[in-house]
């Protein structure tokens, strides 16, 4: 298993184990907090709010976007606690892979009643990652399973 994969599942063991201990429904930020508590336990780089510029033709533009965990450098984490996840909640991901330049995100809802149900993967234009409920090409509009 490559070191991004692995990354990847220690993000969604922590993820569970939160949902389990903690429940659905409370805010965004109390997840974020104890999940990055939890990826920097097993000796991961743990970045927060993470501002993310528009690169276009060389100059940088600083928009205001921020991903919430950025994980050894290499996985996005985005963390939802709504009732279902939306569509353009894996475009808000997929935006924030494509800018930084990043080949994996997950998307983590902390909303519904099973952490199964709110888990999904971002794959920005790489085709050497394990299967993926959700699978983004870069030539290509995002889709959800």
């Amino acid at each position: 298993m490559n070191a991004i994969e692995e990354t990847a599942r220690l993000a969604v063991d922590c993820g569970y184990r939160i949902h389990a201990g903690l429940g659905p429904g409370l805010l965004e930020s109390v997840y974020e907090t104890v999940l990055a508590l939890e990826l920097t336990r097993f000796g991961l780089r743990v970045d927060r709010q993470v501002p993310i510029p528009i690169v276009y033709e060389g100059i940088a533009l600083a928009e205001g976007f921020r991903a919430d965990l950025l994980v050894n450098k290499s996985l996005i984490v985005e963390v939802k606690s709504v009732e279902k996840l939306a569509p353009v909640h894996g475009k808000q991901l997929l935006t924030y892979l494509r800018l930084a330049e990043q080949p994996l995100g997950l998307l983590m809802n902390f909303g519904c009643a099973t952490f199964r149900e709110g888990i999904k993967r971002v794959v920005n234009g790489h085709v050497d990652f394990a299967s993926s409920r959700l699978r983004v090409h870069q030539d290509s509009s995002p889709g959800w399973d």
